[in-house]
C-alpha cells in the first residue's frame, strides 16, 4: 500500500511511498496497518501493488531458500514438494531460471499442469507414485541435491530417501504436521547428509538483509524469470470464505483479500 503518515524520526520513507512487508507485526486484515519502518520495503514503480501484496512473504521465502538456505546453480537437481503452491510456484520458477532441474510433487493432474508452467520439468502424484524411486528414475539412480519440503510429516521420509550424497533436506513447512524425532545417524548412513529447519526471519533480520531480498525478487519479477500467480481474490469482508477455500486445498496460487 501507500504510507498514509510517519511517526517522528522515520527516514526510510515519506508520505506517499508505496511499500510493502513480510516481516510486519500481526494485523494485516484491515485497511489501515501501523508498522516499525524496519519491516517495510520500497515498491518499485514498475511493480503493481497487487504483485507486490502477492509476493512478498512467498517470494522472499523462495528467495533465502534458493540463494540461501541452499545455494542451487547450473545442473541442481531440485525436488520441490507442493510444487503448486504460493512459495512451490515461485521457487520452481526461480530454481529453473538458475539453471536446475525440477521434481515437483502435487497432489492433482490441475496442479501437475500448474506446476509444470511454474518451472517443474518433471511431475510426481505423490497419491498415485512412490515419490522417492520416481526421483531415481528421474536422476539415474542419482538422487538430487536438495529437497524443498514445505508439507514436514507425510513427506519427511520421501525427502530424505531422494537425496543424492552429501545432499540437503530443507524442510520449512509442516504442513502435515510437525516431523517425529529421528536418529542423526540415519544421516550418516544415507551419505552425510544434511537437514536443516530455516526460517525467513532469519533471513531478513536487519535491514540490509530484508532490503537485499526484497531487491533480488523484485529483479527475477521484472525481468520475467519469476511470473507471480495470484490466483483468487477476496474482498477484506469475506476473510471466511478465504480461509475455507484455503483450507479445503481449492486455492492455486497467492490468494489476496481486497479492503
Amino acid at each position: 500500500g501507500s504510507v498514509e503518515a510517519i511517526g517522528e524520526g522515520v527516514t526510510r520513507f515519506r508520505v506517499g511511498d508505496r511499500v510493502a512487508t513480510a516481516t510486519a507485526p500481526a494485523g494485516a486484515y484491515s485497511q489501515f496497518h501501523v508498522l516499525p519502518e524496519t519491516a517495510a520495503v520500497a515498491v518499485p514503480d514498475d511493480i503493481s501493488l497487487e504483485v507486490a501484496a502477492a509476493v512478498m512473504l512467498k517470494g522472499m521465502t523462495a528467495e533465502f531458500l534458493v540463494r540461501r538456505a541452499f545455494h542451487v546453480k547450473q545442473g541442481d537437481e531440485v525436488l520441490l514438494h507442493a510444487a503448486a503452491g504460493g512459495v512451490g510456484l515461485i521457487l520452481g520458477q526461480w530454481a529453473k531460471s538458475l539453471g536446475a532441474t525440477v521434481i515437483g510433487t502435487v497432489g492433482s493432474e490441475a496442479k501437475a499442469d500448474l506446476a509444470r508452467t511454474h518451472g517443474s520439468d518433471h511431475v510426481i502424484l505423490y497419491d498415485r507414485e512412490d515419490v522417492a524411486a520416481r526421483v531415481r528414475e528421474i536422476t539415474d539412480g542419482r538422487g538430487v541435491a536438495v529437497a524443498y519440503d514445505s508439507v514436514g510429516k507425510s513427506t519427511f521420509e520421501w525427502s530424505l530417501a531422494s537425496l543424492k550424497r552429501r545432499g540437503t533436506l530443507v524442510l520449512f513447512g509442516n504442513a502435515s504436521g510437525p516431523v517425529p524425532p529421528f536418529d542423526p545417524l540415519r544421516l550418516s548412513r544415507g551419505g552425510s547428509l544434511y537437514v536443516t529447519r530455516p526460517t525467513l526471519f532469519d533471513y531478513v533480520a536487519t535491514v540490509e538483509e530484508l532490503d537485499t531480498s526484497a531487491t533480488a525478487l523484485f529483479d527475477v519479477i521484472r525481468f520475467g524469470a519469476v511470473k507471480v500467480e495470484i490466483g483468487q481474490t477476496f474482498p477484506l469482508a469475506e476473510v471466511r470464505q478465504a480461509h475455507e477455500a484455503l483450507a479445503g486445498r481449492k486455492t492455486t496460487g497467492s490468494t489476496l483479500l481486497i479492503p
